[in-house]
């Protein structure tokens, strides 16, 4: 089974290698057909400390790592300005 790969925002970076990260998803309503977002804050283990709040960053599923983070950060899309 592939592993699932998800792009989103670094909303926060307090942690010790670990940074929460915001990913949007677009569905549509069921009745209505209105496209919506729905946003999800993911607990991403990023053992380098490379990135930063505002960062765009692609996210690996992954074993469980704590209690929490179940993602692993693969790399920075693009840098925060």
């Amino acid at each position: 089974m592939p592993k699932k790969v998800k792009q989103g925002t670094v909303v926060s970076d307090k942690m010790e290698k670990t940074v929460v990260v915001e990913v949007a998803e677009h569905k549509t309503h069921k009745k209505y057909k209105k496209a919506m977002v729905f946003t999800k804050n993911y607990k991403v283990h990023d053992a380098q400390n490379k990135s930063k709040v505002g960062d765009v960053v692609t996210i690996v599923e992954s074993r469980p790592i704590s209690g929490s983070v179940r993602f692993v950060l693969d790399k920075v899309v693009e840098e925060a300005k």
